[in-house]
C-alpha cells in the first residue's frame, strides 16, 4: 500500500468487511458501537447475560448489516467458553473485540458487601481478560502489519478519577481494566494485535439511568460536564472506528478519555 492510499479519505477509516465482536452489546455503548460498525460495513456479533435483550437487539440491528448474537454470562469460565466457541464456529478471524461488558454496585462504605466486588470484579476485569484470550486465535488470524488485530476495552472516566458516588469496586475494576489494556497491549504489539482503551464520562446506558433519567439530575450531571452536555452515540461511534481502523493502526496502550473534558479540564 502506497503512503498516497494510505492517507485517502474515507479508506483511512473503512472498516467494511471487518468482523467485530462486541460484548454487552444490547444496551448503552456496546448496543451505539454495534449500530455504528454495521452501519459502516462490518459484520457484528453481540452477547449479553440475557437471552430476550440479545434476540431483540439483533431485530433490531439486522437491517443495517450481517449480525448475530448469542447469551453468555462473561462472569464465568462456561459463559466465556460458550460464547468463543460460538464464534469460532462462524468465524476463523476477528478483527475486532470490544469488551464492553460490565456491572456496578454502590453501597455505602459501612454497608458495601462481599458481593459488591466478587461480582464486579469477575464481570468488568476477568471476563475482559478470559474472554480477550479465548479469542487469541481469530484475532491472531485477522493480524497484519499493515492492519492490526484490534481490542478495545470499555473502562471509565471512574478508572481515572475519584468519583462522587460510592462506587467503590465499580471505580476500582475499571482502574484495573486501564492497567490490564496497557498490560496486554505490551504483550501482544509482537504479535501486531492493539490494545487500547475508552474511558467514557456520561452516557445513555441502563447502568446511568438513575442520574439521565430525571430531567434535573440530567442537567446537573451535565453541568459538571465542561463541554456542558452527555455523550452522544456518534461520540463513541467516531472513536471506535478510529481505533479500529487504519488511522489507527498505530495506537496502543492507550487509555483515551471520551469526557466532555472531566478529567482533561480538572
Amino acid at each position: 500500500m502506497s503512503a498516497s492510499d494510505a492517507l485517502a479519505l474515507p479508506a483511512l477509516f473503512d472498516v467494511r468487511g471487518k468482523i467485530a465482536v462486541i460484548t454487552g452489546g444490547t444496551r448503552g455503548i456496546g448496543l451505539m458501537i454495534a449500530r455504528g460498525l454495521l452501519e459502516a460495513g462490518a459484520e457484528v456479533a453481540i452477547t449479553s447475560r440475557k437471552a430476550d435483550a440479545v434476540q431483540a437487539a439483533v431485530d433490531e440491528l439486522s437491517a443495517l448489516g450481517p449480525v448475530w448474537g448469542v447469551p453468555a454470562d462473561l462472569a464465568t469460565e462456561a459463559g466465556v467458553a460458550s460464547f468463543a466457541n460460538a464464534v469460532a464456529e462462524r468465524h476463523e478471524r476477528v478483527d475486532l473485540l470490544v469488551n464492553n461488558a460490565g456491572a456496578t454496585w454502590g453501597a455505602p462504605i459501612a454497608d458495601f458487601p462481599a458481593s459488591g466486588w466478587e461480582k464486579i470484579l469477575g464481570t468488568n476485569v476477568h471476563g475482559v481478560f478470559a474472554l480477550t484470550q479465548a479469542l487469541l486465535p481469530q484475532l491472531r488470524a485477522a493480524a497484519t502489519a499493515e492492519d492490526p488485530g484490534r481490542v478495545i476495552n470499555v473502562g471509565s472516566v471512574d478508572g481515572l478519577r475519584v468519583p462522587p458516588m460510592e462506587n467503590y469496586s465499580y471505580s476500582a475494576s475499571k482502574a484495573a481494566v486501564h492497567m490490564l489494556t496497557r498490560h496486554l497491549a505490551k504483550r501482544l504489539a509482537p504479535e501486531q494485535i492493539t490494545v487500547n482503551a475508552i474511558a467514557p464520562g456520561p452516557f445513555e446506558s441502563k447502568m446511568t439511568a438513575f442520574m439521565l433519567d430525571d430531567p434535573a439530575a440530567r442537567e446537573a450531571v451535565a453541568g459538571t460536564v465542561p463541554l456542558g452536555r452527555i455523550g452522544r452515540p456518534d461520540d463513541v461511534v467516531g472513536l471506535t472506528l478510529f481505533l479500529a481502523s487504519r488511522a489507527g493502526s498505530y495506537v496502543t496502550g492507550s487509555i483515551i478519555p471520551l469526557d466532555g473534558g472531566i478529567v482533561g479540564c480538572n
